[in-house]
């Protein structure tokens, strides 16, 4: 039987493509010694293994400029959290928010509940995730953060501090509601979630409903403003439950009694 011709495949030209991909990167991380002599090294082997190199080696840098800058802090990775602890904790909710979605439309996350039910480890895994992802991040307690700016004596350094805040991808503002502030303390929280509000997205941990929130900015008159700015465009998540902290210092103790008594024995 005769056979056939075998049919000529004609082939993209993927050499061309991949030449132009290998400088469009070398372009990208800025090696100009190299794209000057690119000619001469267009087809040795080792230019995509170089290329890679200096890829990896800078997002590595990058990373870990931003967690320095993030100050997040050390935290229990979210594997670890007893999800049965708490008498009520959506985890499908916080599962979510670790896809990192809320922050395409600058959505705003309010993790509210009582002292130790885990609210500022969730924010810590939630912003450690968008460090990962390559966004800007920076976390701080409610009191660093007006304290830092309420201790600026003159409005072009106020300026430029609130622009340093409003300008993450995420800010993570922890534990509204531990302290009392003044008037002032308020009015700088306000301005703050003003300029980030419907840009980047902010999290917020708080031990208090916001219907108590009068009594953390006392007498302030932009606090009901505050809270309709902060949850016009918000997921709001309770955790309700007995401290874990307190379970784990009790847990501890039983442990050392524990070992005294088998000491003594």
């Amino acid at each position: 039987m005769k056979s056939l011709p075998t049919p000529e495949i004609s082939l993209p030209p993927t050499t061309t493509f991949n030449q132009d991909a290998q400088q469009a990167r070398a372009g990208a991380l800025h090696l100009h010694g190299l794209l000057a002599h690119w000619g001469e090294v267009i087809n040795e082997s080792w230019v995509t293994t170089l290329l890679g190199w200096e890829e990896q080696e800078r997002a590595r840098r990058s990373l870990e400029r931003r967690l320095g800058t993030a100050r997040i802090g050390r935290f229990k990775p979210l594997c670890d959290f007893d999800w049965g602890w708490p008498q009520r904790c959506d985890r499908a909710a916080i599962e979510a928010l670790m896809t990192l979605d809320f922050l395409d439309d600058a959505t705003n996350v309010v993790l509210a509940g009582p002292n130790g039910v885990g609210k500022s480890m969730l924010a810590q895994n939630i912003a450690n995730q968008a460090l990962i992802a390559g966004h800007t991040v920076l976390f701080a307690s409610a009191g660093q953060l007006l304290g830092d700016l309420c201790a600026l004596d003159s409005d072009a350094a106020l300026r430029r501090r609130l622009r340093y805040y409003a300008r993450p991808k995420l800010l993570v503002i922890d534990e509204v509601g531990y302290l009392s502030y003044s008037n002032r303390h308020a009015d700088l929280m306000f301005e703050l979630i003003s300029r980030r509000y419907q840009k980047n997205s902010t999290i917020i941990t708080t031990n208090r409903p916001f219907a108590e929130w009068r009594e953390v900015f006392p007498n302030a008159a932009c606090v009901v403003s505050l809270v309709d700015r902060l949850l016009h465009n918000a997921e709001i998540i309770a955790i309700e439950g007995k401290s874990y902290r307190l379970k784990e210092a009790q847990e501890q103790t039983e442990r050392r009694a524990a070992k005294r008594r088998g000491g003594k024995a």
